[in-house]
């Protein structure tokens, strides 16, 4: 969406957060031994003399399989993960602001990523991620909803 954004002459900026997700799939949690997300995007734009928050994290069929609404936006108010789903059930919590950047702090991510996973897990990730290509092969239509007790 950033990248988007400028292509399309609207300055903008990434930002970073960790966030909770209430209703992550078992295997992602799994994935990443963890319901945290460390240095989970957003982006800001400029619009109308202001910096307006966007999280173009999910489309309306994840929205519509974790039962909340995908997000509106308006240009005028800051667009970020629910905290609720339709069911009022805690969906996103955003736990830890990491500010923006004008590009991707990779080291950085990746230091805070081996802190929060485990330096051997985040190894894991880059090494099977360079091994594919970049491909990622996860299918979340077909992961199991985990709804916490």
């Amino acid at each position: 969406m950033c990248a988007l954004a400028r292509a399309s002459g609207i300055p903008a900026r990434i930002g970073f957060a960790t966030v909770r997700n209430h209703l992550a799939s078992r295997q992602l949690i799994e994935f990443l031994g963890s319901d945290r997300f460390v240095y989970h995007g957003y982006t800001e734009l400029l619009l109308e003399g202001r910096w307006v928050k966007a999280t173009p994290a999910f489309n309306a069929e994840l929205c519509l399989r974790y039962g909340a609404a995908p997000l509106d936006f308006d240009g005028r108010r800051d667009a970020l993960l629910q905290p609720y789903n339709s069911e009022l059930s805690p969906f996103m919590e955003y736990l830890e602001d990491h500010g923006t950047d004008t590009d991707i702090p990779v080291d950085r991510i990746v230091a805070a990523w081996e802190h929060a996973y485990g330096r051997r897990r985040v190894q894991g990730w880059i090494s099977d991620m360079e091994r594919s290509g970049g491909s990622v092969n996860r299918d979340l239509m077909k992961e199991e909803v985990y709804r916490p007790k």
